[in-house]
């Protein structure tokens, strides 16, 4: 038996792109009521990364970001399910696309905004070179399978389990594919250090400037906007000198500049994650 999420997405591939939009923006209104735990985190996260904001301000942010959350959400139906031509022309990619094409090995920062499964889609699609990304083991295995479909419906992809460890990935970059990364969430203590992350201290994994140091590879930034065609996906320069020798360095540098990209559109940020979980030893939970 199909499961019934996957039916209604495979039933909304079809529609136009704005009743989609539409039916997104509904569900987003609503899960901004109703979810009231994740309302919370997301509130909490955006008075610690904007105190400078009005309390009204902060709540019209966090309502546009459960429907950004809610519309992206929905897109995967015509991501992973539409018709491949209207995907590619929903999927805009522009700026420095030489820097994925060119000689050496590639880590694309890929930061945690709500269009990044259509960043990747993007780049599978329409960047002629193997890529792969990490992913997280689903509990559902009907949906866990579904989701892996849809991330390797185009291109030459490859998924990585979180739990194979370093040696893949690096295996990887080594053989020429491109690194899909989103290093931005905290996943606990283990193997995390704290850095500065829109001023608060922030466990934050390594992995951007350690898995670029062991691939010998450049960092290319690849960011994702949704918008009312579809998606931007915004290829930026390869950071220069990038990794360094010091890694929690090459880390607060990341988060630094991700500050930058957050702040051209706060309201499309992941923060429904409760990014400053893990705090130092002694700081008691932010949330």
């Amino acid at each position: 038996m199909q499961h019934p999420g996957i039916l209604l997405m495979r039933a909304l591939a079809p529609l136009p792109l704005a009743w989609i939009r539409a039916l997104g923006s509904v569900m987003g209104r609503l899960l901004f009521v109703l979810a009231r735990q994740r309302r919370h985190i997301a509130l909490t996260n955006l008075r610690l990364a904007y105190p400078e904001w009005s309390e009204d301000r902060r709540r019209a942010v966090a309502r546009r970001s459960f429907v950004y959350f809610s519309q992206a959400f929905l897109d995967r139906a015509w991501l992973w399910h539409g018709d491949p031509e209207i995907v590619r022309q929903r999927l805009h990619v522009t700026g420095a696309t030489q820097d994925l094409t060119r000689e050496g090995a590639v880590v694309m920062f890929a930061p945690h905004f709500y269009g990044m499964d259509a960043g990747g889609s993007a780049v599978m699609q329409q960047i002629d070179r193997p890529a792969c990304t990490i992913y997280t083991t689903q509990p559902d295995a009907v949906l866990d399978a579904w989701m892996q479909r849809g991330r390797q419906r185009f291109g030459d992809a490859t998924l990585l389990s979180r739990t194979q460890g370093v040696k893949p990935i690096v295996r990887a970059l080594r053989e020429g594919k491109m690194l899909y990364l989103l290093p931005d969430m905290d996943f606990g203590p283990s193997e995390s250090v704290f850095v500065p992350f829109f001023g608060v201290s922030a466990a934050t994994v390594p992995s951007l400037s350690r898995f670029a140091k062991l691939g010998n590879a450049r960092v290319v930034p690849v960011v994702t906007r949704l918008i009312g065609t579809g998606y931007e996906v915004r290829v930026y320069p390869a950071w220069e000198a990038y990794p360094s020798a010091d890694a929690t360095a090459d880390t607060a540098l990341m988060n630094e500049r991700l500050q930058g990209y957050i702040n051209e559109m706060p309201e499309q940020y992941y923060w429904v994650h409760k990014r400053f979980k893990t705090r130092p030893p002694g700081e008691t939970s932010l949330y």
